[in-house]
């Protein structure tokens, strides 16, 4: 599956709810369902500067193909950055780099979030395409 066709989807997922209220506990179950970091991924390494709550995003690199793991301490941000890896896992760092993360702004996220979370969210965003543009730079030095 496409980022786009990914990005589709969560669109498609949250429009069937009208209510904030019903969209912030979409999140919230997103957070929850998340896979808690071992306790060598919580490093101060993995540790995403801009964000109000904590939170750690660790990256890993498989046949040209990115997975990445977070955790947060917040709940609302678990879900937020559990949408961000359903949208990016299993990409090539090039697709990664290029994706126009449009779902967010389509979701309504962007409006509802407090001035806090948006940094926090273009944290998260700016952080998953480092990892990308590191290991594209890796790769294509080997």
């Amino acid at each position: 599956m496409t980022i786009n066709e990914k990005q589709d989807e969560i669109i498609e997922e949250f429009s069937e709810l009208e209510d904030w209220m019903d969209r912030y506990q979409l999140l919230i179950d997103l957070g929850e369902e998340q896979e808690a970091l071992p306790a060598e991924d919580k490093s101060d390494q993995n540790l995403i500067d801009g964000c109000q709550s904590r939170v750690w995003l660790a990256c890993d690199e498989a046949g040209g193909r990115l997975t990445f793991r977070a955790e947060s301490d917040a709940l609302i941000v678990r879900g937020i950055v559990a949408l961000l890896i359903r949208v990016m896992n299993g990409h090539t760092p090039q697709e990664i780099l290029e994706a126009d993360l449009y779902f967010i702004a389509r979701i309504g996220l962007t409006e509802h979030l407090s001035p806090t979370r948006s940094n926090g969210l273009l944290a998260m965003i700016k952080q998953m395409r480092m990892y990308a543009l590191a290991f594209k730079t890796k790769l294509e030095a080997l």
